[in-house]
């Protein structure tokens, strides 16, 4: 194992940008989750969310953007492994999506938890 370097760590944020991006540039969803935040942020900004709920909503989103690169990972990931049609490959890409829809659910529950207060 060799010591730290700071080119090696500036390459993995690279690699991690990229990652994002690709997620961003082949998943339709991607462009929800931005559109929602995007909102859910100016809203935010508009009504003057307190600090605690600002804590909450980062972690909201940053949670359905978990679960969306994840998903997205699992399913590059599972095209290799099987690229043929297998059953058991779409139920694992199935649940797989079946969590970004239950962080997505749990993140408009979020929402209207920190923003009913304002309204």
């Amino acid at each position: 194992m060799s010591g730290f370097s700071l080119t090696k760590r500036v390459q993995s944020f690279r690699d991690a940008g990229r990652g994002i991006a690709t997620t961003v540039k082949t998943q339709h969803n991607a462009w929800v989750h931005i559109v929602a935040a995007i909102l859910v942020v100016g809203l935010g900004l508009v009504v003057g969310l307190s600090l605690q709920d600002w804590k909450w909503l980062t972690l909201t989103i940053a949670l359905v953007w978990f679960a969306e690169t994840i998903n997205t990972a699992f399913e590059y990931l599972c095209d290799v492994v099987s690229p043929e049609h297998n059953e058991a490959v779409k139920h694992a890409k199935d649940i797989a999506a079946g969590a970004v829809l239950i962080c997505a659910i749990a993140a408009v529950i979020m929402a209207a938890l920190i923003f009913l207060p304002y309204l």
